[in-house]
């Protein structure tokens, strides 16, 4: 088996908010509507972003993905104390203002093996894809922190219209490949943090894949289920687990 295809999801797998979401959620908050409870914050904004996610899939509706974030930001707010009408009356200048911080570096930054695993791939001759359930400011993200040259092809959920775990976004990745990549879902591997959208999606579309469990603080912020069963699941603990296994491959 020859693996020529690695395709990687976004958030908390290449890039990483550069403060916990919660809290730069906190900082812009804090000047209208107060300071608001931190523990309640990051729960809140859990179950916000989770509500949205299963309400409006791919960020679809009027007017896409600033509407979509605007109401997780709301829910957020109200959902850890915040008066509802202030935050009514605050969100136009929230609003803008987290997707603007959220579009480039201040919001996020590199894991410290992203780039050099990246730069590994490429001299290996193995095609790199991304493939995010995300909007499309994930685009200005990788631009901005300068990933982007390393990765073949982008693929947002915002712009295709499909969600992981289905498999037609996992086969977009082949359909885009270069003439080096076997049109065989097998001769590809896809890493990720989620163990249904990224892992379990990736198997059902036919290709192999890779969950990431990354040790200490590193890994605070990965998609992790309380009680997650990972028998039978290949686990690596950072990106260069991630070369390893396709080293092994190959040989």
């Amino acid at each position: 088996m020859t693996i020529r295809l690695v395709t990687f999801d976004a958030l908390h797998t290449l890039v990483t908010p550069r403060l916990p979401i919660y809290a730069q959620y906190s900082q812009t908050f804090a000047p209208y509507l107060g300071v608001l409870e931190p523990g309640l914050l990051k729960q809140s904004f859990k179950v916000a972003l989770s509500q949205v996610q299963k309400e409006n899939p791919t960020y679809k509706g009027d007017p896409g993905a600033e509407g979509w974030w605007s109401e997780v930001i709301k829910r957020t707010a109200i959902g850890a104390g915040a008066d509802p009408q202030a935050v009514d009356s605050s969100l136009p200048q929230i609003v803008p203002s987290l997707m603007e911080r959220f579009s480039s570096r201040q919001g996020y930054k590199l894991f410290h093996d992203s780039l050099p695993v990246l730069r590994r791939l490429h001299q290996m001759k193995i095609h790199t894809v991304l493939i995010s359930n995300t909007d499309t400011r994930m685009l200005s993200v990788l631009k901005d922190l300068e990933i982007a040259p390393y990765l073949g092809s982008i693929l947002l959920s915002e712009a295709v219209g499909i969600e992981k775990p289905n498999a037609k976004i996992f086969r977009l990745a082949f359909s885009m490949r270069s003439e080096s990549v076997p049109s065989e879902m097998q001769g590809g591997v896809h890493v990720g943090d989620e163990l249904e959208s990224d892992y379990h999606g990736a198997r059902a579309a036919g290709m192999h894949a890779l969950l990431l469990r990354r040790a200490g603080p590193e890994g605070d912020g990965e998609h992790k289920e309380e009680g997650e069963n990972l028998q039978g699941v290949r686990v690596v603990s950072d990106l260069w687990g991630v070369v390893k296994w396709v080293e092994q491959q190959t040989t």
